[in-house]
């Protein structure tokens, strides 16, 4: 048995409680300072999860951020970071506080995303290492999930399979065996690379799979466009992938990762009904970004419009339409807040 604690009391942080448990960990989950009322509420409720629908477990234990550097006191074994991407700032500072001797114990990180420092990509894994290593926190060994698993899904224990990543794979194996059950299907992987820029430029590319009705025709009705968009879909799936793949092995990750469950797999599932795939929809019928966020999606975050706007400049300087049109076609319909239009000839 391995203690684990998980920072982060939101959707996928708790529903990844269930498979720890199940494994007969350890297993707590600690809030963010932002997530106070909403443990107290849980708990009040007999820790009914709002967004999972679930109750979790009474032997996972969960408090509140007061509580977070007495839980470090003994040994933890896995540390699990199950916060926003703008969190990585905030999760550094707290680590800090509790490393030993410029150590600290693994760390499994759900969160995904790329952002742009020092006019270089930057995985949120390396930012992570970069803020700690800063600050003396020299020996670090970070591990990150890729794959098609939402929160919901896990947490009713639905058959889901994920790839685990670290560029050692015996940690990556070490960390996968952990976590696996009969229903949360753990693989392993030293592409951390691949996984990782996978894992977040697909959000991108599921508004694009997303936006399929409505760039499906503009000569028919809407019944007619529901009845075949799928046509659509399928090809804008199919452009999504190729050009994931070129920009995953420009970031030095494997082209093969794309085709795995951090890439096509994650895809899968975000272009078919997440937030990705829901703005997309907008945008595809015609709204631009900033009409359907305002009118339509206000209090909600998308991921895939947030990391747009963070590789925007970079993206447009180290590729042209030619090489990424889909993507490009995307992110820059966004951050020029303008109808979405795509060189359909320059797809392959």
């Amino acid at each position: 048995m391995s203690k684990i604690i998980i920072i982060g009391a939101g959707a996928m942080g708790s529903a990844f409680a269930f498979p720890c448990l199940d494994n007969t960990h350890d297993t707590t989950i600690i809030g963010t300072h932002l997530e106070n009322e909403f443990i107290d509420n849980l708990k009040k409720n007999k820790n009914l999860h709002p967004v999972l629908g679930v109750n979790l477990p009474k032997d996972i234990k969960i408090h509140k951020f007061d509580k977070f550097n007495e839980l470090f006191k003994s040994d933890v074994d896995l540390i699990v970071l199950g916060i926003s991407s703008k969190g990585i700032e905030w999760a550094s500072e707290q680590l800090l506080l509790v490393a030993k001797e410029k150590k600290l114990p693994n760390i499994l990180m759900l969160t995904k995303g790329l952002s742009v420092y020092e006019d270089k990509y930057e995985l949120l894994v390396d930012k992570l290492k970069r803020l700690l290593k800063s600050q003396g926190v020299t020996n670090l060994n970070i591990s990150a999930v890729g794959g098609p698993c939402l929160a919901a899904g896990l947490a009713n224990k639905v058959h889901s399979s994920v790839v685990i990543a670290n560029e050692e794979i015996q940690t990556a194996k070490k960390i996968a065996d952990m976590l696996n059950t009969s229903y949360y299907h753990t693989s392993y992987s030293d592409d951390l690379n691949g996984v990782e820029v996978s894992a977040a430029i697909k959000n991108i590319f599921s508004m694009a799979v997303g936006a399929a009705r409505g760039l499906s025709s503009n000569t028919v009705s809407d019944e007619v466009r529901e009845k075949n968009y799928l046509n659509t879909a399928s090809a804008l799936i199919k452009q999504s992938i190729y050009e994931m793949e070129i920009f995953v092995e420009h970031l030095k990750g494997r082209k093969e990762t794309v085709k795995g469950l951090a890439g096509l797999g994650d895809l899968y599932v975000s272009s078919g009904g997440g937030r990705n795939a829901k703005m997309g929809a907008y945008i595809g019928e015609g709204f631009t970004f900033s009409e359907a966020k305002k009118t339509k999606m206000k209090n909600i975050t998308i991921e895939g419009a947030d990391l747009a706007k963070e590789i925007a400049k970079k993206v447009n300087k180290d590729f042209n339409q030619k090489k990424l049109p889909l993507m490009l076609g995307m992110i820059n319909a966004i951050i020029e807040d303008k109808k979405l239009e795509l060189n359909w000839e320059l797809f392959r």
